[in-house]
């Protein structure tokens, strides 16, 4: 799969962070109901992997991704959890190497004009722009229009509804990433038909 894929499933990839296992499977359930598929579960809590693994095998209309991967070690792991792709907060040749050997599609972390032209010398044409807000946000997306034309961003970090429709509207931007559609009061309580609502909205989000 190619990362840029995934932004034809919807305008938003949640950023999700989850610590209770057997919450994983019906906030998944919630998410999907509500029209999101692509799903990026981080590597933040000692449950993740596990909530990876359970997602994968019990919700077969989502695509399930690891964010958070670090090192060799974690793209291992989200390979053997049975995630589609990776998504890093950052980027080294080094996780551009083993996720292209380990044939785990890698949206690799961006903030600067010089991480841009490592990710793409590496074969890299699709970026997290992260932290999208506190690097800049959309002037900064429209100053790398310029040089980096041939380049896509999902800008991720600090984005919310009432913001993500102006990033959508941007040349450069496919698709954004978001922790709002799983707020962690909202997850603690079990609310999932609140899940299924910011979703849906999400879902409806266009420039």
């Amino acid at each position: 799969m190619n990362t840029l894929e995934l932004a034809s499933y919807g305008p938003v990839i949640p950023v999700i962070v989850i610590d209770r296992l057997e919450d994983a499977v019906p906030l998944a359930e919630a998410l999907v109901a509500g029209g999101v598929r692509v799903l990026e579960v981080t590597l933040r809590t000692p449950v993740a992997l596990p909530c990876m693994e359970a997602i994968a095998k019990a919700v077969p209309e989502a695509i399930v991704g690891a964010g958070t991967v670090r090192n060799a070690l974690d793209a291992q792991a989200a390979r053997d959890a049975g995630c589609h792709f990776a998504v890093s907060p950052g980027y080294t040749p080094e996780i551009g190497r083993v996720c292209q050997e380990l044939g785990l599609p890698l949206l690799p972390g961006v903030a600067t004009g010089s991480e841009v032209m490592t990710a793409h010398a590496d074969g890299y044409h699709f970026l997290k722009f992260f932290p999208a807000t506190a690097a800049g946000g959309i002037p900064m997306l429209k100053a790398f229009a310029g040089p980096f034309a041939d380049i896509s961003f999902c800008p991720t970090g600090g984005i919310t509804p009432e913001t993500a429709g102006q990033f959508l509207a941007l040349p450069n931007v496919k698709v954004c990433g978001g922790s709002w559609l799983t707020p962690a009061e909202v997850v603690k309580a079990r609310d999932w038909a609140t899940i299924t609502r910011l979703a849906r909205e999400a879902s409806a989000l266009r420039p």
